[in-house]
């Protein structure tokens, strides 16, 4: 038992040497080098329904906010996934059972199976939009190439950021991302800074896209799923 629980030390301390993410708290990402990063769920628009205006003002909105960003950078991530449903057949299924109606709940009934069997048949793919937000006190080029090469060759890495320079860094990320954001409303997107319970979601079924359909996160009650979803919707 002894010699099967360091195996599994081993191996965690191997994999875990390739993640550039140390810890996740406060609504940030901190990296190996002691960077920081925020996530931005944002909203979509159509562009193919707008008029030939209304795109060229876009577009137009596009490019100023493109040239604002000079002092960082920013990364544009869309994320595809086959839907969820889990919990949205769970709540029909709390309802069919609470259904006095006999007829009301056979159809309800009947609507869960097709709802199930339409997106198991149709592979029915969500796309997710994010945005990244980065913070790095130091900045690559002024680090040194031996610097970096530690980084790299480093078996974990993790850094302990203490709690008053963890405060600083985190108050001039959130800075950047209310600049960010105040950008993206003006092409008419709606964003929102994903939580530390969503950003464990988030890169738990990035690294794991086969198992998190299958397995979810534990302790359910302290993960969020989804974000708040309802802040993006057009008003």
């Amino acid at each position: 038992m002894a010699e099967k629980k360091e195996k599994q030390k081993i191996s965690f301390a191997s994999t875990q040497k390739y993640l550039d993410i140390a810890e996740i708290r406060e609504d940030c990402v901190i990296l190996r080098d002691g960077s920081l990063r925020a996530v931005l769920l944002v909203s979509s628009v159509n562009f193919s329904l707008k008029s030939p205006e209304e795109q060229d003002a876009l577009v137009f909105a596009y490019r100023n906010f493109l040239n604002t960003l000079r002092d960082f950078p920013i990364q544009i991530v869309i994320q595809s996934r086959k839907l969820d449903i889990d919990n949205y057949i769970a709540d029909l299924k709390r309802r069919e059972k609470e259904q006095t109606n006999e007829l009301l709940r056979i159809q309800m009934a009947e609507y869960i199976q097709y709802i199930q069997e339409l997106v198991e048949l149709g592979e029915i793919m969500r796309k997710r939009f994010f945005v990244v937000v980065p913070y790095n006190p130091l900045g690559d080029k002024s680090r040194s190439f031996f610097n970096r090469l530690i980084d790299v060759l480093s078996p974990v890495g993790a850094v302990r950021l203490s709690r008053k320079r963890f405060a600083k860094r985190r108050e001039k990320l959130f800075k950047r991302v209310d600049f960010i954001k105040g950008g993206l409303e003006s092409m008419g997107l709606k964003s929102v800074v994903l939580n530390t319970q969503s950003l464990i979601e988030l890169f738990y079924s990035y690294y794991n896209p086969v198992v998190s359909q299958q397995e979810k996160l534990t302790d359910v009650t302290k993960i969020q799923v989804e974000p708040d979803l309802n802040y993006l919707k057009p008003e």
